[in-house]
């Protein structure tokens, strides 16, 4: 199978900062090979987990990632999580490019947009995640709002839709 993104069938998206483990890779594109359309790499799934964050960013994390699956309606447990297989023909589509959120609203808004236009499969495979020990975290404030902001928007936006 032979695409328009320079012949690449899959693509996979990963934070720079090495906080991602390159050895999930071969287990992504494992479930790409079996039929997944896109792989998250889940801290939120049986065996996956986060190493050196205090209890308020792992409660932050965890409850901002719960609202967003309740209110987007995914059955995804790691709604922000930038470790990712894309089939390329997933991203030929258009439905990733009409995306307008910057930050983690980005994330959380391919997965909604994945949803609306709805066959694609989406698996989570277990993976750590280790905060970085050099540089500093993009969170803000601003990033938090803004995701929350978008989140329910379009979380009333399908809840209208449906009645």
């Amino acid at each position: 199978m032979h695409l328009a993104n320079d012949g690449y069938e899959v693509i996979v998206t990963s934070d720079c900062d090495l906080s991602h483990d390159a050895r999930a890779i071969p287990v992504m594109l494992r479930l790409i090979a079996d039929g997944a359309d896109v792989v998250v790499g889940s801290r939120y799934v049986q065996g996956g987990g986060v190493r050196n964050w205090s209890l308020a960013r792992r409660m932050l994390s965890r409850c901002g990632n719960w609202y967003t699956a309740v209110m987007l309606g995914v059955k995804v447990r790691d709604c922000t999580s930038g470790f990712r297989a894309y089939r390329s023909d997933v991203i030929s589509a258009g439905t990733i490019a009409g995306t307008t959120s910057n930050g983690y609203a980005f994330l959380t808004e391919v997965l909604f947009q994945l949803r609306r236009h709805g066959g694609y499969r989406i698996v989570e495979v277990p993976i750590i995640y280790v905060e970085r020990t050099a540089g500093e975290s993009k969170m803000s404030k601003t990033i938090i709002s803004e995701s929350m902001r978008r989140v329910t928007g379009w979380g009333f936006q399908r809840l209208l839709r449906r009645g």
